[in-house]
């Protein structure tokens, strides 16, 4: 359904109202000390002093001079945020309260306030198979409402995913070290390499969103079924038990590659389906996050 002028400045509003709430409850607490002040910037060397950690000593300086001096760190005070967001067709799939592009689009919202309320910078990469879209990074409410308002008119007519390419303009866009959640399926090619890189600059996070139906197949009898990403038609006795086994053990089998290769990459991962609540998933990570930080 096309969304009216109106309906936009309707929902933005209402993602805004609902972001500062869920935000309140979460991100002043478990996300902030995930991820704010975790970049340190080398300010200065100066003498040792007993007390100070012995894995700062410049041994360099110490060696010219005769006696220890130890490096000094400063926090990062400000940090910028960057949402991947997966505008390809598979997103639409959704049998429950919201679609998966609705997810996506709740849970970018939730993350671009809550950057803005903290003063830090957020930006938006779009991507399917191709980069759709790029928002540098801006602090400000009227600039969280305007990354909202591409998210609601978004196009989503493209069919295939290129995680790959997105994660080497994220490489060529952003520079320094930055926070960076992608936002996905994850119905994608390969994008190992792209990812291992990404997670050496940044602290990279990713978050799957599935719908039932990608994992479990209904019984509803001879169906033809197309992919959204590639458009290849299937017929599928949805009624035939090893149907349904082979269509569910191909989702469990995907799943696992996908948490081994963010794990191997250095990088976080957390799924969360259309029908679950998504603030407690993401409270839940960032505060196994911060334990083992």
């Amino acid at each position: 359904m096309q969304l009216t002028t109106a309906d936009i400045i309707r929902k933005v509003r209402e993602l805004e109202i609902k972001s500062k709430k869920l935000t309140t409850r979460l991100l002043s607490g478990e996300f902030y000390s995930a991820f704010k002040g975790r970049g340190m910037s080398f300010k200065e060397v100066r003498e040792y002093y007993l007390g100070d950690d012995t894995r700062f000593i410049d041994w360099n300086v110490s060696a010219r001079f005769g006696h220890p001096y130890s490096k000094v760190f400063e926090e990062e005070r400000e940090r910028e945020i960057i949402i991947l967001v997966d505008s390809s067709a598979s997103s639409f799939l959704g049998t429950t309260q919201l679609q998966k592009d609705e997810l996506i689009t709740e849970i970018t919202a939730v993350l671009a306030f809550s950057a803005v309320g903290n003063n830090d910078k957020v930006g938006v990469i779009f991507f399917s198979d191709i980069i759709e879209k790029y928002i540098p990074p801006k602090k400000g409410r009227h600039h969280a409402s305007f990354i909202v308002r591409e998210l609601l008119v978004k196009n989503n007519n493209r069919k295939g995913t290129n995680l790959h390419e997105a994660l080497k303009f994220l490489a060529n866009a952003v520079h320094h070290k930055s926070i960076v959640f992608i936002i996905s399926d994850f119905l994608t090619d390969s994008f190992t390499d792209a990812l291992k890189m990404a997670a050496k600059r940044h602290e990279v996070t990713g978050i799957q969103v599935y719908d039932q139906w990608d994992k479990t197949l209904p019984s509803i009898g001879l169906i033809q079924a197309e992919d959204p990403e590639t458009g290849q038609l299937e017929w599928l006795d949805t009624n035939d038990p090893l149907v349904q086994h082979h269509y569910s053990n191909r989702f469990t089998l995907a799943e696992e590659a996908l948490s081994d290769l963010f794990r191997k990459s250095g990088a976080g991962l957390m799924s969360i389906k259309t029908d679950e609540d998504y603030l407690k998933i993401l409270k839940k990570y960032f505060v196994r996050f911060n334990k083992h930080a």
